[in-house]
């Protein structure tokens, strides 16, 4: 008797996750839900909710809510990854500035040197300084 009773509940519960039926978990947890907290309107509307974003989605609303929140981390990591690109071209950008500037002064001081030679060579002056 207590074999055949085993058996029957152990296909009973086999039908429900076999079969993919997860409707009984969503009435399971509003039902937990007015019995802990006594509240019976409560219970109805989580029901209700739950049922409403299902039926729009076709997710239930703990995937619906996972899938968000990986969304948002994703976008925030994109957004971190830019806004670094973005630092680093200003830094390179600001350094490559720097090096045109110093090498635009050496260029200038080499040209002041040699228009100071030719012009001492052609007034025949040696070595004098202001």
């Amino acid at each position: 008797m207590i074999f055949k009773l085993l058996r029957i509940f152990t296909i009973f519960v086999s039908f429900f996750f076999l079969t993919g039926f997860v409707s009984v978990f969503s009435i399971l947890g509003s039902s937990v839900t007015a019995i802990t907290s006594g509240n019976l309107y409560k219970a109805g509307a989580q029901f209700i909710i739950n049922k409403s974003i299902e039926k729009e989605t076709g997710k239930n609303s703990l995937t619906l809510i996972k899938e968000e929140i990986n969304k948002n981390l994703i976008k925030e990591e994109i957004n971190k990854n830019n806004s670094l690109n973005e630092d680093l071209r200003k830094l390179v950008e600001k350094r490559i500035k720097i090096t045109r500037q110093k090498l635009a002064n050496q260029n200038l001081q080499k040209l002041v040197n040699k228009r100071i030679i030719v012009t001492r060579s052609k007034l025949d002056i040696k070595n004098i300084t202001q």
